[in-house]
C-alpha cells in the first residue's frame, strides 16, 4: 500500500462568525515539502484557513490533520507548525538573538545547543553578525528575516506565512521572494503561504489554491492556474485576460465577436454558451491584412517597460493586446489567435435562478420581496417555483431607495463589450447583472427587476 504523503489534510472544514460564512466546506491536501500558496482577494477566507491550520481559530465543522494526527481542537503551541505574520510580532525588549532563541529557551534546551541553532538560523536568513542588534533598529526587511529565523529555528514540520512581505517596498519584496524560495529549497519543510498578490503566488509556489467567497475555486500548478483557469473568476484574478461570451458551435469550433475560430477544445456540446479566455500576450497584432481573423482600431497604447499594452476595438468588442511592437492610436490593425491559445470554459450560469413562491396570478415572491410579473397560468397560488431572470434584464440604481431591494457590488468582470457584475443582495444572495454602466466594488445599489424580465418555472414533482 502506497504511503500517504499529505502532511496537511483539511477535510470539509467550515467556519462561521455568527451568520457570516468565512469558510464553506473547504477540502485541501498539502503534500510534504510543498510550497503551497493560498491566493485570493480580501475577505475570501484565505487567512481564516491559515489560522485554522495554525490553531488560532477553531473550525465550526470538519476536521484538520497534520502528519496523520487529528488536531482540529489542539491548541497552537502543541501543533508542529510555526507562523510568520505580516506584522512580524517581534519582542521589542529583546535583541535579535533572544527573539530567535525565545522558543528554544521555553523548551529548556541546553545553552550550547540554542546558540548553535540560533546562529544557524541567522545564517539561513542572511543575518549573521546581527545577533546583538536591537530589533527596533532594523529595517522592515531585516525584521521580517528575524521573524522567519525565529520560526524556522524550532524546526517545524510546517511553516505558515500570512502575507509576510506585504509591508515591504517593491524591491525588497522581490528580493525576499527569491530568498524565501531558496530557503524553502534548503530547509525542505512544507510552506503554506497566504497572499493576495498574484505575481507573488506565481513566482513562489509549487501549488496555488485560489479562493473566493470562502470556497476554493481552483487548485493547480502556477502554469495550470494561468493557462487553464477553471472559471471566469480565476481567469480574471490571475494576470490580465480577455474574457468574452462565446458559443461552442461544435467540437474544435467556437464563435465569438461574430466570427468563428478553430480551437482545440472538445466535449462542450453543440451551440452551447461558453466563456472564452485569451491572454493579451497570445494575440498577434499587425497592420490590417487578409491574414487577420479580426480587424479593428487601436484605442490606446501604453509602454509597460518590456512590452506595449494596447486596446483594440473589433466588431464592438475591446481586446487587450501585449506586444513588443507599438501601433499608434487610431491605427487600423489585424488580430490573430492560434487555436491552442483560445481557452474555453463552461459557464457557471446562463441566467439568475432563485427559489420563489407564487403569491397570485400577477405576483411572485423571491429574494425576500414580492415582485410583479407577467400573468401566471396553470400554477396554483402558494406553489414553490423557480424564478429565472436574465442578466441584462436587471437594472441597477445608484439611489438605493429607487430599487425594490438593495445590495452591494462585490465583483466586476469586463466581458469585452459590457460588465458582468455580482451584487450581494441584502437578502444574502448573489444577483448577477449585465450592464454597460460603470460601477465600483463596494458601491451600494438599488435593484429593479421589471415584470417582463421574470420567468416562472414550475417545479415538477
Amino acid at each position: 500500500m502506497q504511503e500517504n504523503k499529505s502532511i496537511i489534510e483539511v477535510n470539509s472544514v467550515s467556519k462561521f462568525f455568527g451568520e457570516k460564512v468565512a469558510l464553506d466546506n473547504v477540502t485541501l491536501n498539502v503534500q510534504k515539502g510543498e510550497f503551497v500558496t493560498i491566493l485570493g482577494p480580501s475577505g475570501c477566507g484565505k487567512t481564516t484557513l491559515l489560522r485554522l491550520i495554525a490553531g488560532f481559530q477553531t473550525a465550526s465543522a470538519g476536521e484538520i490533520k497534520i502528519s496523520g494526527n487529528e488536531i482540529t481542537q489542539t491548541p497552537p503551541h502543541k501543533r508542529p507548525v510555526n507562523t510568520v505574520f505580516q506584522k512580524y510580532a517581534l519582542f521589542p525588549h529583546l535583541n535579535v538573538y533572544d527573539n530567535i532563541a525565545f522558543g528554544l529557551k521555553l523548551k529548556k534546551m541546553p545553552k550550547a545547543q540554542i546558540e548553535k541553532k540560533v546562529m544557524g538560523a541567522l545564517k539561513m536568513v542572511g543575518m549573521t553578525d546581527y545577533e546583538y542588534r536591537d530589533v527596533d533598529s532594523l529595517s522592515g526587511g531585516q525584521q521580517q528575516r528575524v521573524a522567519i529565523a525565529r520560526a524556522i529555528v524550532n524546526e517545524p514540520e510546517v511553516l505558515l506565512l500570512d502575507e509576510p512581505l506585504a509591508a515591504l517596498d517593491l524591491k525588497m519584496r522581490k528580493d525576499m521572494q527569491m530568498e524565501l524560495k531558496a530557503m524553502h529549497k534548503t530547509l525542505g519543510i512544507t510552506f503554506v503561504y497566504v497572499t493576495h498578490d498574484q505575481e507573488e503566488a506565481l513566482t513562489l509556489s509549487d501549488t496555488i489554491v485560489v479562493m473566493s467567497e470562502g470556497r476554493i475555486q481552483q487548485i493547480g500548478s502556477p502554469t495550470d492556474i494561468y493557462n487553464e483557469p477553471t472559471n471566469a473568476f480565476v481567469a480574471d484574478f490571475i494576470g490580465e485576460s480577455n474574457i468574452l461570451n462565446g458559443v461552442m458551435v461544435q467540437d474544435k469550433l467556437v464563435r465569438f465577436c461574430g466570427v468563428e475560430f478553430d480551437c482545440v477544445d472538445e466535449g462542450f456540446g453543440e451551440n452551447t454558451p461558453v466563456d472564452i479566455v485569451i491572454r493579451p500576450e497570445d494575440l498577434y497584432i499587425f497592420p490590417v491584412s487578409d491574414k487577420a481573423q479580426l480587424s479593428g482600431t487601436v484605442q490606446s497604447a501604453i509602454f509597460k517597460g518590456v512590452h506595449y499594452e494596447m486596446t483594440v476595438l473589433c466588431n464592438g468588442y475591446e481586446f487587450l493586446v501585449q506586444d513588443y511592437h507599438s501601433f499608434e492610436v487610431g491605427s487600423e490593425v489585424g488580430l490573430l489567435v492560434k487555436p491552442m491559445d483560445i481557452h474555453i470554459m463552461k459557464k457557471e450560469r446562463v441566467c439568475n435562478t432563485f427559489e420563489g413562491k407564487v403569491i397570485d396570478e400577477n405576483h411572485v415572491e423571491f429574494l425576500g420581496m414580492n415582485f410583479e410579473c407577467n400573468p401566471i397560468v396553470d400554477i396554483e397560488h402558494g406553489a414553490k417555483v423557480n424564478v429565472e431572470v436574465d442578466f441584462d434584464k436587471i437594472i441597477l440604481q445608484d439611489n438605493e431607495v429607487d430599487g425594490a431591494l438593495t445590495g452591494e457590488i462585490k465583483f466586476i468582470l469586463y466581458k469585452g463589450d459590457h460588465y458582468h457584475i455580482t451584487v450581494w443582495s441584502d437578502w444574502d444572495e448573489n444577483v448577477f447583472v449585465d450592464t454597460n454602466d460603470v460601477w465600483d466594488d463596494g458601491d451600494r445599489v438599488g435593484i429593479t427587476i421589471p415584470p417582463s424580465g421574470i420567468r416562472i418555472i414550475k417545479i415538477e414533482n
